[in-house]
């Protein structure tokens, strides 16, 4: 079976962060259900969730008017990125203890290869475990952490026990612990994909290994392969942190399927701003931008387009990726899984042969990014947004501004 070298990848997940941060903060809140985002049944959506609040079925990326009426005696708490960004860079130092092999996903989520630590260290068990306790002592916080061969194995695992869990997974023990679980905790597979699965007669992880690849294939076209990959337990990807990626992206992986246009738009605008940042802490532009979406029965396409001059400045890589995002939008890819946006083809700044932008419209736009950047940096990813982030064309993005 591929991938079964000694576990080494640990997958770190702060159990219900921005929640759990406000439970701290304020003991009353501890055992109340808690939903972090703004004024109850206000625009935009939850951003975190207690697990009281889970018990209702309010979770992440709901638009709170949902959340509200799912959960009326829900405490509702405006975000405060000031106080996550400390705690999260409290946590970040910590993974870098024991290895400089870090790769973010967001705040409260990160993968780390330890293969290299371990003979300072201990076993990647052991590490996985210190890490842990000096999580809780140092914030006040809990994690739940997954130790296993590989980075879908270990975001598995982290995810087994939740809240507060830590589970290895041994090369030796991975269909033991794969097959009975349901297809749905594939990587990818949402419930429309699962229902889909169910319907020709897969409902566990051990039957889709044990399916032949080309009928997978025949059914659910290329992406099927990786389906049955993932279900022998192989996964190639390598934690990679930005200082040595060749190309940058962000994306986002949603716990229940979304249709609302809306929705996925403002996602894919922090992701737009998420990339822009470090693509600017790198110093490095990229020449082409991609877009990718997966629906919920885990088709996944992508457009892309080279730029007219490579750019690392937001407004200019937003002007590209919102089209490219309607071209998607044209595929019937909606419930969406996952969106993302990538860089690619970087370049150094001094690499790049400028000109074909207006030369003042790209300072301007630096000058912003720089300070947004600084500001940021100092008081966490989110502590400050963009005013006039979308363009005059964007209609309603437009009307929630006025309503707001």
């Amino acid at each position: 079976m591929g991938n079964c070298d000694p576990d080494h990848i640990i997958h770190v997940d702060m159990d219900a962060f921005f929640a759990s941060i406000e439970q701290l903060d304020n003991p009353s809140l501890k055992g109340q259900p808690v939903i972090v985002g703004g004024r109850p049944g206000g625009r935009g959506v939850v951003s975190a969730a207690s697990y009281e609040a889970r018990v209702f079925g309010v979770h992440s990326a709901m638009p709170l008017k949902t959340a509200l009426r799912l959960c009326p005696q829900g405490i509702f708490l405006p975000v405060r990125f000031e106080r996550y960004g400390q705690i999260s860079r409290q946590i970040r130092e910590i993974f870098h203890r024991y290895t400089p092999i870090v790769e973010p996903l967001s705040s409260d989520e990160a993968f780390l290869d330890v293969k290299g630590s371990e003979g300072l260290f201990g076993s990647a068990e052991t590490m996985g475990k210190k890490i842990k306790e000096e999580i809780l002592k140092e914030t006040g916080l809990t994690a739940s952490v997954g130790v296993a061969p590989n980075k879908f194995l270990a975001k598995l695992a982290s995810d087994l026990k939740k809240p507060d869990g830590f589970v290895v997974i041994r090369p030796e023990k991975i269909r033991e612990i794969l097959n009975p679980l349901p297809v749905g905790r594939l990587w990818g597979v949402g419930k429309k994909a699962e229902l889909r699965l169910q319907a020709l007669g897969y409902k566990t992880i051990g039957q889709i290994a044990e399916a032949d690849p080309k009928a997978l294939q025949m059914a659910f076209g290329p992406s099927a392969i990786n389906l049955w990959e993932l279900a022998q337990g192989i996964d190639s990807r390598t934690v990679t942190p930005d200082r040595i990626a060749k190309s940058l992206s962000a994306d986002v992986t949603f716990p229940d399927d979304i249709a609302d246009k809306d929705v996925l738009l403002e996602k894919l605008l922090e992701l737009v701003e998420h990339l822009g940042a470090r693509l600017r802490k790198k110093e490095v532009k990229a020449a082409a931008i991609e877009v990718k979406l997966r629906s919920s029965d885990f088709e996944t396409r992508s457009v892309s387009k080279t730029l007219l001059e490579p750019a690392n400045e937001t407004m200019l890589i937003w002007d590209e990726t919102k089209i490219l995002f309607e071209k998607l939008l044209k595929m019937n890819l909606l419930p969406a899984r996952l969106i993302s946006v990538g860089a690619t083809r970087l370049a150094r700044p001094g690499d790049v042969q400028g000109g074909l932008f207006d030369t003042k419209i790209v300072q301007k736009h630096g000058e912003i990014d720089r300070t947004l950047d600084a500001i940021k940096e100092k008081f966490g990813g989110k502590a400050i947004g963009r005013g006039v982030f979308l363009s005059s064309n964007d209609k309603n993005c437009k009307k929630e501004q006025k309503e707001e």
